[in-house]
């Protein structure tokens, strides 16, 4: 995987992010249709960056993580 390529894919992260706001890993994976191994360095360079933040949530009983920007 070239270092392009994981910069391209977080640039794609950063924006549905940015476009739909704070997203669960499923519904994210889903809205940039990256694959897994794609989709996790994305997610890394992001977070080395600085430029990714989660949030766990409480609803009906069931903790709930989400990502923002």
């Amino acid at each position: 995987m070239e270092t392009a390529n994981i910069g391209n894919n977080a640039g794609i992260l950063w924006n549905a992010l940015n476009t739909n706001g704070k997203m669960t890993e499923t519904k994210l994976k889903k809205e940039t249709g990256l694959a897994s191994a794609d989709f996790y360095a994305a997610l890394g360079w992001l977070a080395r960056e600085g430029k990714l933040n989660t949030v766990v949530e409480t609803r009906c009983g069931k903790d709930c993580e989400y990502f923002t920007l």
